[in-house]
């Protein structure tokens, strides 16, 4: 064995070892690419047509013109938002898969379903908020008028008067537009069966087809068919009167139900484990983004508020709204297994 060992060995040794020296770090910076190098994934989980859609196809534009890639939506459906909501939660956390995540991902879903496939504290690291926006309480407007329905006082009364004859659509089990009509069901003492869809966009389709009577939907998404007249607006769920519907009263008004509330937001969020510089750069190009005068006018203008905040705040906001809406969702008694 001693022949192996000879000083000629043992530089040819400590060659290669400086060669692998040298190389390893070239090595290392070349995978240390800056973020982002590749198209980012923002998962929308609903069908296309609905407020969570409108939004990331407003802000995916602009975040692929700031940051150079681009940002794709992924319409991933089902189960009141939790499919997709799954789907970034298992994701590597490299900032290439966001979720555009919901006040029923991410508030409601929590209290609602037995059994949640992710948890949206633990399983997430929020970015910002990006909007929030009222529900509003919408019929057909032809079928209002063959009701003789005319204000939510009239609905409360056909609905009395006729327990089961109308039919509820939402966007899905656990969203903000399911549990603000179940909370209105509870409040005012009525009974209509509840049809879940995947997505405001479908459950708006049969809306305006006539097939559904009412829905509790986002303000963006309604706000194109209330202006247009095929969509009666009756009242908002919000605590105040929105300002671009500002002769609608909200439902504690309409119904004289003190305290009823039942707010939508919409916000980023990204894998938990997600790099702290690309959850920050995110969130200052979004708040840049929303900030925009062209994006706030067009945000405005469909009844959402923009937000931007930081994902300090987001966070926080997150743990309130989950403690908030477990006790809507008790009180409700709406449950999903």
């Amino acid at each position: 064995m001693t022949r192996f060992n000879t000083p000629r060995r043992r530089h040819l040794v400590a060659l290669t070892a400086l060669a692998a020296g040298i190389a390893l770090p070239g090595l290392a910076l070349a995978q240390a690419a800056p973020w982002p190098n590749k198209p980012v994934r923002i998962v929308v989980p609903f069908a296309p047509g609905g407020t969570t859609d409108i939004l990331a196809r407003v802000l995916a534009p602009e975040l692929s013109k700031t940051l150079g890639q681009s940002f794709v939506v992924d319409n991933r459906a089902g189960a009141g938002g939790n499919i997709g909501a799954e789907v970034v939660a298992k994701s590597p956390g490299d900032g290439y898969t966001l979720l555009m995540g919901t006040v029923g991902t991410h508030g409601i879903n929590k209290s609602l379903y037995a059994r949640l496939p992710y948890d949206p504290q633990k399983d997430f690291t929020p970015i910002t908020l990006v909007a929030g926006v009222p529900n509003v309480m919408v019929m057909n407007t032809k079928r209002a008028q063959e009701l003789g329905i005319n204000s939510v006082a009239d609905f409360v009364k056909y609905a009395k008067a006729n327990p089961g004859k109308l039919n509820m659509a939402s966007s899905g089990n656990g969203t903000s537009i399911h549990l603000a009509g179940e909370l209105f069901k509870s409040r005012t003492g009525i009974f209509m069966t509840h049809i879940p869809y995947r997505g405001s966009g479908p459950a708006m389709t049969d809306m305006l087809a006539g097939a559904m009577d009412v829905m509790f939907d986002n303000l963006p998404s309604a706000m194109p068919h209330i202006q247009a007249g095929t969509l009666k607006a009756f009242a908002v769920t919000s605590a105040v009167r929105s300002s671009v519907l500002p002769d609608v009263p909200t439902v504690a008004e309409a119904a004289r139900l003190p305290g009823f509330e039942a707010s939508s937001w919409f916000g980023l969020l990204a894998p938990a484990g997600t790099p702290a510089d690309v959850v920050n750069r995110l969130q200052q190009e979004t708040a840049k983004a929303l900030n925009l005068p062209a994006v706030k006018e067009r945000l405005v203008a469909q009844g959402a508020i923009p937000s931007g905040n930081t994902p300090q705040d987001f966070t926080r906001l997150i743990d309130a709204e989950i403690t908030k809406w477990a006790a809507v969702v008790k009180a409700s008694g709406a449950r999903v297994d």
